[in-house]
């Protein structure tokens, strides 16, 4: 494995990239994966640090490290809850520190058909050294979102999302107080400018790469409202990928498309989209943020911004060479970092300017009107669970009292199925009821409490900004 060297690196290249690896239910899950692994140790120039999300079993990170364990010498595969978090992170340098943070809202137990809960998503943390001196550190964070099931604001899983979003703000802001490079990437199942999007721009110095450079960029697909709004033009397939910066749900992609395209596809013609074709549904969802570490000037003492924004491509386009098909149902984000005094063409961030940025009170305000909502619905929902048990055990009782009268031995056998079916499905409502959503509630108490407090000091600001702006007028 080759350690880090005396000298620093002059440029970081990173790569994100939702595996689509469901086990049982993603098409040709080893094939596509392994081929992910090919494609990206394969690649020039090669990527330093790669975040994967999806990539659900050690077996398909297995096979990825075999195959890019020439230039990413090392590797995390990260364990969360039931069935895994689905999170991995590899470098070309050494993970001097771990960890798997995961977060207190993340769906709900009830929804099983949609797993969010099983896989215990969350943050997975890396720092990286990439040399000898005390600031060579990079500190990485790859996380995955709660998938949203219907459309902003009628999402009933927005609040989740909005903590999610909170928490890994905090967690970027405290590794960019500590003067490292921050790096956050993943899929985040939102749009830009988004609620979501808003707070980990505002809440931590990280700004989102594919903005620093599109400004323009797209904020939503282009059948959808937010985007309609705007009055821009049916994009082509080319343009949303070269200047939107769509990882999802593209046309290019074979996972994405029509019955008829699929057919031919299933009988192994490789489909060739035209690039002009429009595009309505791509969207992007996967993200690289970024906040440049600090150094000290040795002469002036001067904190100076070390790194800076050289460019991001959307790429993991090919197909897989044999059968034809995408090789997931996203598309990777990549970006490149080069230290502002080797480049010095660089987009640099301004970290004073954004040391102490807050949202507008009124986005506090939905924030809050969100998480009083969704509480209500969880107390809603504990007593409707807790009243459900209460049923099932009255019906139980009912049916072993009806034992003592019933004249055959089946219609017996039929009561104790059902006591028994009933007391089983009680229990369980019970313990929703009575476990999981207590300890949700708890979890909401706690961001409503850190969102409040965030609220006060954002208002603070404000009214002292209107003292001295009246003071400055007299």
């Amino acid at each position: 494995m080759a350690e880090h060297t005396s000298n620093p690196p002059s440029r970081l290249r990173i790569l994100s990239l939702n595996c689509w690896g469901l086990k049982y239910i993603a098409k040709w899950r080893n094939q596509r994966l392994e081929e992910i692994g090919n494609q990206i140790g394969a690649a020039d120039p090669s990527p330093d640090i790669v975040g994967l999300q999806e990539c659900w079993t050690q077996q398909d990170y297995n096979a990825i490290r075999e195959r890019t364990k020439n230039i990413l010498p090392y590797g995390k595969f990260y364990h969360s809850g039931i069935f895994g978090g689905g999170l991995v992170i590899l470098s070309r340098w050494p993970i001097v520190e771990s960890s798997m943070m995961r977060y207190p809202l993340n769906g709900r137990p009830a929804a099983f058909y949609r797993g969010d809960w099983f896989v215990g998503k969350g943050v997975a943390c890396a720092r990286i050294r990439t040399g000898p001196a005390r600031g060579d550190i990079v500190e990485v964070f790859c996380t995955h979102l709660h998938a949203p099931y219907e459309s902003e604001p009628h999402d009933s899983y927005l609040c989740h999302r909005t903590a999610q979003a909170w928490e890994i703000a905090k967690l970027m802001r405290g590794a960019a107080e500590r003067g490292h490079v921050v790096i956050g990437l993943g899929d985040f199942n939102m749009i830009p400018l988004s609620l979501a999007h808003r707070i980990i721009e505002t809440h931590s110095p990280v700004r989102d790469v594919w903005r620093l450079l599109h400004p323009d960029s797209s904020v939503g697909a282009a059948k959808d409202k937010v985007e309609q709004l705007r009055g821009q033009p049916m994009p082509s397939a080319e343009f949303n990928i070269a200047k939107n910066g769509t990882t999802c749900d593209s046309a290019f992609n074979s996972w994405r498309w029509n019955q008829a395209h699929k057919t031919r596809l299933a009988k192994g013609e490789n489909v060739v989209i035209e690039p002009s074709v429009q595009d309505p549904s791509a969207k992007r969802l996967d993200y690289i943020f970024f906040s440049s570490g600090e150094h000290r000037d040795p002469d002036s003492g001067e904190k100076t911004t070390e790194w800076g924004l050289e460019e991001a491509c959307v790429g993991m386009m090919m197909r897989h060479p044999t059968l034809h098909c995408s090789l997931s149902d996203h598309y990777s984000i990549e970006a490149t970092l080069a230290r502002s005094t080797a480049s010095p063409s660089a987009t640099v961030i301004d970290r004073e300017s954004t040391s102490e940025r807050y949202l507008p009170i009124e986005t506090y305000d939905e924030i809050l009107d969100t998480i009083t909502k969704y509480t209500a619905r969880e107390k809603m929902q504990r007593r409707l669970r807790m009243g459900h048990f209460g049923y099932q055990l009255l019906l139980t009782i009912g049916c072993l009292i009806g034992v003592w009268w019933v004249p055959h031995n089946y219609v017996a056998f039929i009561l104790m199925l059902v006591s028994s079916l009933g007391l089983s499905l009680g229990v369980t409502e019970a313990f929703m009821g009575g476990l999981f959503v207590g300890s949700e509630l708890r979890a909401l108490k706690e961001f409503e409490w850190e969102v409040k407090h965030t609220r006060e000091r954002a208002l603070a600001q404000k009214l002292n900004e209107r003292d001295q702006g009246s003071y400055q007028a007299v």
